[in-house]
């Protein structure tokens, strides 16, 4: 199989009435309402809380004259707080739909730098890769694990993936710091992300990525070893990293990686069978739409595929707009995915982390939903 960066491009078939239908609706809903797709109160409002939660859990770790499993389970929340911020700030203000003003969106965007990633790489892996050629093998880079997992039907297969529905839990919680140690440097070296060609960050690009890792490296290890043994930092760290590294690879992976998600891929000519808001529904799932808790925390990616049809709208729109897309996706007749729970949807991931981590023969034989 060629890759993605020597063969021709992918191509959709041209769009239809489900996406005008669509578009005019929301516009329609905005016009009603009298509301702003971006730049939303309720979104700065929200900033404030997850920065005012990382905070407090930063300095209870760091400096608050407490006992010392206090800090232990202080590192908890901290974790969580640093995803939280990944989900609610960093992502809309990466797609723009955090304020109207571009260059606050570019601001609050950097606050991935701040969490020790690369704004940088991530504009390139997750809004022109992931949400462009979503779950298609080879050219949607969030479905590749290299050989520590597989993710879809045309990956290579080795035996340790029969086990992957166990220790790939453990993985997740080791993305942040393959992201703040290797991954970035990796891509910026090699000037590639997977098989894509991904132009070398330069000027600002590359000040934003050392300066902010710089940052990172200061606030997690630098200004903690003035207080503490170097040793207990590096515990903090990698306990903060890993609580934050699972909580954004599962509520990820939950839209996508699930049994319900289709995993088209192109002809010979390169070319998808449909077009491109009907292939973001098919390989998009919902997971609990009325959790409206989990729904706050995670920056409203439970509606996975609102988000993918129309990334520049601030996430507190979704449920509104989810309404929309249902009714729409029913009209013509295009398969709308949701998992009514959180947990139903880590349940599908398992399962389907189960399936594909058969080998291919043994996988044709048993039905998904046997897993």
């Amino acid at each position: 199989m060629q890759s993605p960066s020597d063969s021709p491009a992918v191509k959709f078939s041209p769009h239809g009435d489900f996406r005008r239908t669509l578009r005019e609706r929301v516009d329609a809903y905005f016009a009603r309402t009298g509301l702003e797709p971006r730049g939303q109160w309720a979104m700065y409002i929200k900033s404030v809380v997850l920065f005012a939660w990382f905070g407090l859990a930063y300095s209870i770790v760091v400096f608050a004259p407490v006992p010392f499993f206090v800090r232990l389970l202080a590192v908890i929340p901290l974790g969580l707080a640093g995803a939280g911020i990944g989900f609610s700030v960093m992502h809309d203000a990466g797609h723009g739909s955090y304020s109207k003003n571009s260059k606050f969106n570019q601001l609050m965007f950097y606050s991935l730098d701040f969490l020790g990633g690369s704004s940088y790489v991530w504009r390139f892996k997750h809004n022109t890769l992931h949400h462009t050629y979503a779950n298609i093998e080879g050219h949607d880079d969030d479905i590749n694990m290299g050989i520590l997992g597989r993710l879809a039907e045309g990956q290579r297969h080795v035996a340790a993936h029969r086990f992957q529905h166990i220790y790939v839990w453990f993985l997740y919680g080791m993305i942040g710091v393959k992201w703040h140690f290797y991954d970035d440097f990796a891509t910026w070296y090699a000037g590639r992300l997977g098989d894509r060609e991904m132009p070398r960050p330069r000027g600002k690009d590359a000040v934003a990525l050392i300066v902010g890792k710089l940052v990172f490296l200061s606030v997690c290890f630098v200004i903690p070893s003035f207080f503490h043994h170097i040793g207990w930092v590096i515990l903090f760290y990698l306990m903060a990293a890993f609580v934050e590294g699972v909580a954004l690879a599962v509520v990820f992976q939950l839209a996508h990686c699930v049994e319900e998600a289709d995993f088209p891929l192109p002809d010979e000519a390169m070319r998808m069978q449909t077009d491109w808001a009907t292939h973001q529904v098919l390989t998009t799932v919902d997971f609990a739409p009325n959790n409206r808790l989990l729904s706050w925390y995670v920056g409203g990616l439970n509606f996975q595929i609102e988000h993918h049809l129309f990334p520049k709208i601030t996430h507190v729109h979704y449920p509104a707009i989810a309404e929309i897309v249902r009714e729409t996706c029913n009209e013509f007749a295009i398969p709308y995915r949701v998992q009514p729970t959180f947990f139903g949807g880590v349940r599908s991931h398992y399962r389907f982390l189960r399936r594909m981590g058969r080998t291919p023969e043994a996988g044709a034989l048993l039905p998904a939903a046997s897993a």
